[in-house]
C-alpha cells in the first residue's frame, strides 16, 4: 500500500523513537522531533489513519502508537533507497578481525558470530560451507607412526577435513609419500564429494593406501549436517521484557535445525533479506526479526550469516553490518 508523503514520514519518525526508546510515541513527539510544519492534532489524526490501516497499534495503557510488523516492513522497504551505514569505528573493527582471522574454519565462524552480534547486540547466526560441495584444494597423507597415519584435505571454503588410516606393517614413508602424491593428483580440484575411484598407479601398496585414506577422508564428515554458528544469545533474549516471550526466543534458539530452516527460508534472491515477525513462518521467534545474506566464494553460495533480534530491530545498522560482515567473510574464505 502506497502512503502519501506525511503519512510516511510520520510512520518512520514513529518506527525509528519506538526502535531508539521501546516506549509509545505519541502524536506531540512526533510533532515536535519531525520536520513536518503541521500541528499535533494534524499527526494525531494522520497516526489514527495509520493505525486504521495496519501500519500502527495503540496499546491500551498507552496515548502513544506502536508499529507494527506492517509499520515495519514499510519502513524496511523505505530503507532499500537509502541504507544504512556501519560507523568508522564499527567498519574499522570489521577490517582488524579479518585481518587477523586466521586458523580452522569453524573457529573462525564462531568467531565471526561473536563479531556480528557485538557489531548489532542481537544473536548472529552463521551457517557453514557444506564442506560436500567444495572442491578439495590440496591433500597431505602424513605418518604419525610406524603404523598409523593422517589425512588432511584442505577445502577451497576453508574448511579443513581429518581422519586417521592403519599403515601395512613395514609401509615405508616412500610409500606413504607416493601414495599421498597419487591421490592428491586425483582428488585436488575435484568436490569433496566426489566418489569417482581413484586410477590405479600399478603398485597395490600405493594403490590400498589411497583407497584407504580416501574412504577414511570422506567417512569422516557428515554430508547431512548443517553447522550454525551463534554468538550472543544472552544478550538478544535480554531486549524482550516478559519472561514468557524470553524462554521462548532462547528454546528457538536451541535448536540447530530450525534455525537452519529459518536461515534457509528467509534468504531471498535478491541477497540481502528481512524477514520481520510472523513473516518468516517459525511461531516461537514471532516476536522477533532476521536479517539474512548470504556469503559466496567463487562466485557460489557458500553460506548463510543473519542477525535475529527483536521486530524493534534497529534495521539500518543491523542490515549494513550483515552486509558488510557478509562480504568480508567471502572475501577472506576466497583469498583464504
Amino acid at each position: 500500500m502506497m502512503l502519501d508523503d506525511r503519512k510516511a514520514a510520520i510512520l518512520r519518525a514513529v518506527v525509528k523513537e519506538y526502535i531508539d526508546t521501546a516506549q509509545p510515541v505519541g502524536s506531540a513527539h512526533v510533532a515536535r522531533i519531525g520536520s513536518l510544519h503541521v500541528s499535533p492534532a494534524t499527526v494525531r489524526n494522520e497516526m489514527a489513519l495509520l493505525e486504521r490501516d495496519g501500519f500502527l497499534a495503540h496499546p491500551h495503557t498507552s496515548a502513544g502508537r506502536i508499529p507494527t510488523d506492517k509499520g515495519y516492513r514499510f519502513f524496511v522497504d523505505d530503507l532499500r533507497s537509502e541504507p544504512g551505514t556501519l560507523g568508522e569505528q564499527d567498519r574499522a573493527t570489521v577490517s582488524d578481525f579479518f585481518a587477523r582471522a586466521h586458523g580452522e574454519l569453524e573457529r573462525m565462524l564462531q568467531d565471526t558470530s561473536k563479531l556480528l552480534s557485538n557489531l548489532t547486540t542481537y544473536a548472529a547466526l552463521v551457517v557453514a560451507p557444506p564442506h560436500e560441495g567444495a572442491n578439495v584444494r590440496a591433500v597431505h597423507l602424513v605418518p604419525l607412526g610406524a603404523r598409523v597415519a593422517v589425512v588432511v584435505a584442505v577445502l577451497a571454503n576453508g574448511g579443513v577435513e581429518k581422519a586417521h588410516i592403519e599403515l601395512p606393517e613395514d609401509t615405508g614413508d616412500d610409500r606413504v609419500a607416493g601414495a599421498a602424491a597419487h591421490l592428491s593428483a586425483h582428488v585436488v580440484g575435484h568436490p569433496m564429494a566426489d566418489d569417482r575411484p581413484v586410477p590405479t598407479s600399478g603398485d597395490p601398496v600405493i594403490d590400498a593406501l589411497v583407497g584407504a585414506a580416501k574412504k577414511a577422508l570422506w567417512d569422516s564428515h557428515d554430508s547431512e549436517a548443517d553447522q550454525v554458528f551463534i554468538g550472543g544469545a544472552a544478550r538478544m533474549a535480554s531486549t524482550f521484557q516478559a519472561v514468557e516471550t524470553v524462554r521462548q526466543v532462547l528454546a528457538g534458539l536451541e535448536q540447530q535445525y530450525v534455525l537452519v530452516s529459518l536461515l534457509r527460508e528467509a534468504l531471498g534472491e535478491e541477497g540481502l533479506t528481512v524477514a520481520i515477525g510472523a513473516e518468516h513462518g517459525v511461531d516461537s521467534l514471532a516476536e522477533c526479526s532476521i536479517v539474512v545474506a548470504p556469503y559466496e566464494v567463487d562466485g557460489s553460495h557458500a553460506g548463510t550469516i543473519g542477525v535475529l533480534g527483536p521486530t524493534r530491530m534497529n534495521y539500518p545498522q543491523a542490515m549494513a553490518a550483515v552486509a558488510i560482515v557478509s562480504a568480508r567473510l567471502g572475501r577472506h574464505l576466497r583469498e583464504g
